[in-house]
């Protein structure tokens, strides 16, 4: 890295690197593996699949309050970390062995683990950009940070089709762990360099005290979660969603109590965090369906055929799974490419694969002709293909900005993130109308401009979310409010599953998207009007 950056930028760049090469991993063959009826998956249907899918991410991303806080009191960042990691890394193994009980265990560590890994890795960083001489640098190397992120996240989907077509399920998984291990052993290499930043902060009277936080957060969230779980009935759709929206409350009333209880000092810079938190919650909400949404659009709606002059390569990698075409008038599918009949009766065995439901006539292969297709999984590395592509771009034009002192606010660029991401959702929309509403395959352009429009959006609002919590937090709860932007992602995460449950809900899957597309133009609009506010904090407190 350049030298206005510190070395330790490095090592913790490659850290995430890793840990985000295994946690993307699993997740992109998440909803795959529930689903999946052929291969040894566990034959759910999609709508249990994304219910369980938005529980998990929400979780994941609720644990980082328990972690920052730990770290903030008492382990410090360092030993939160590996801590972290190596329950991340027994998860993914534990994923590949077989069963009910050790699939949930192994979610269990996975979520616990994240808990401790995520917010500190980032409180580390921006300790670092602390020292005066990296300062004004602090965007630029949360955008790096960043990008370490993707890199990990696009080459792991080559590893997990390689192993999934070649081995199976499990070995997929166990890659998964062995690349956080890689990462912890990155981490602890570069220890030298930011063991300096790993200060415990001194608890203010203002504080409440850890023993009160688990007798009047932790406890009673596990309590009203585990109520709503058992409830008889459903108020928002699944025992699952009741019991994560429920145990939420408890941790918001705690953040809410941060503001009331705060110094005159900190109350305006932590009204400025707590806001930006609520409408980030949309964004979530929106980009996390790439795990659900659009990997059935994947899936079914795109296609997904290999160009015969890379037919050989891509199946010599292992990154293409066969399917053989059956022709027979006599099978009828439902409007959720369920097979329901065969020969006039019903049946549960899938005989004609699904994939050929809504190709266009003419492109029908011969009978018995084996066609390869693109795992599906493979989708979501354009994602993060994008944010490296694009994060230099995103940084000169920044940085070409900042020299004619013309960069508008991390704020502004939170405001605008949203409004773009909003745009990605209308590509979407052509593309259900391209494709009939689902009856012909539409080509992977769509899909690739989506995420390419979005990821603009990303690039503006997620890096500078970090990048905010580390500006405007009281030093000594630097990593509580970390966690509480990563309490605000929980949010969203769990939003995204429960829209995802609708998505066979709509007719028309262009309603889908046009829904996303309000619920971000309306975020979008009421952070532009907080934006006098919040410029007004920024300048305050940082000048």
């Amino acid at each position: 890295m350049a030298k206005k950056h510190p070395i330790g930028l490095n090592y913790l760049f490659f850290t995430e690197l890793w840990e985000r090469f295994g946690y993307y991993l699993m997740i992109g063959i998440f909803q795959l593996y529930l689903t999946d009826t052929d291969k040894g998956g566990l034959g759910m249907d999609r709508k249990e699949a994304a219910d369980i899918y938005g529980t998990f991410i929400a979780f994941v991303f609720l644990t980082p309050f328990l972690g920052g806080l730990l770290a903030d009191r008492v382990l410090g960042y360092k030993n939160a970390i590996l801590i972290g990691g190596v329950l991340m890394g027994l998860g993914y193994l534990g994923l590949a062995l077989p069963g009910l009980t050790a699939f949930y265990s192994s979610l269990f560590l996975i979520i616990l683990g994240n808990g401790f890994f995520k917010p500190n890795i980032s409180t580390l960083l921006g300790n670092l950009y602390n020292d005066p001489k990296y300062k004004e640098h602090k965007d630029a190397g949360y955008n790096i940070f960043y990008m370490g992120i993707n890199i990990g996240a696009c080459v792991c989907n080559l590893f997990a089709a390689y192993m999934r077509n070649k081995y199976g399920w499990g070995y997929a998984f166990a890659t998964a762990g062995v690349g956080m291990f890689i990462g912890i052993a990155t981490f602890l290499i570069g220890l030298r360099h930011y063991r300096h930043v790993d200060i415990i902060k001194a608890v203010q009277p203002e504080d409440m005290p850890l023993s009160n936080i688990f007798a009047q957060v932790f406890l009673p969230a596990i309590a009203v979660g585990a109520g709503a779980w058992f409830f008889p009935g459903n108020i928002f759709g699944s025992d699952s969603t009741d019991a994560f929206i429920f145990a939420t409350i408890p941790v918001i009333i705690y953040y809410v109590g941060l503001y009331v209880k705060a110094s005159v000092e900190d109350k305006r810079p932590l009204a400025a965090l707590l806001s930006i938190m609520a409408v980030s919650v949309v964004f979530w909400a929106v980009f996390k369906q790439n795990g659900t949404a659009l990997t059935t659009w994947a899936q079914f709606y795109t296609d997904r055929e290999v160009p015969a002059v890379v037919d050989a390569p891509v199946k010599s990698l292992y990154l293409a799974e066969a399917v053989a075409y059956k022709e027979d008038s006599n099978t009828v599918f439902n409007e959720k490419f369920q097979v329901v009949k065969e020969n006039g009766l019903p049946v549960k065995d899938v005989t004609r694969h699904v994939y050929f439901k809504n190709m266009a006539t003419e492109k029908l292969p011969e009978e018995g002709t084996e066609l390869h297709l693109f795992n599906t999984e493979l989708f979501q590395s354009i994602n993060p293909f994008w944010v490296i592509v694009l994060t230099p771009v995103v940084v000169a034009f920044f940085g070409f900005l900042g020299v004619r002192k013309m960069e508008p606010s991390t704020a502004t660029k939170i405001a605008l993130g949203l409004l773009i991401s909003a745009l990605s959702t209308l590509v979407m929309v052509a593309a259900v109308y391209i494709g009939n509403n689902g009856s012909e395959k539409v080509s992977p352009a769509w899909l690739i401009s989506c995420y390419g429009v979005i990821t603009v959006g990303e690039l503006f609002l997620s890096p500078m979310g970090l990048s905010l919590v580390s500006k405007l937090s009281p030093k000594r709860i630097t990593a509580v409010m970390m966690g509480g932007w990563f309490l605000a992602t929980s949010l969203g995460n769990k939003l995204s599953g429960i829209l995802a449950t609708l998505w066979d809900g709509y007719e028309n899957k262009a309603n889908f998207f046009l829904v996303n597309c309000v619920l971000l133009g309306l975020a979008a609009i009421i952070t532009l009007f907080m934006l006098k506010w919040l410029n007004k904090i920024l300048k305050e407190h940082l000048s």
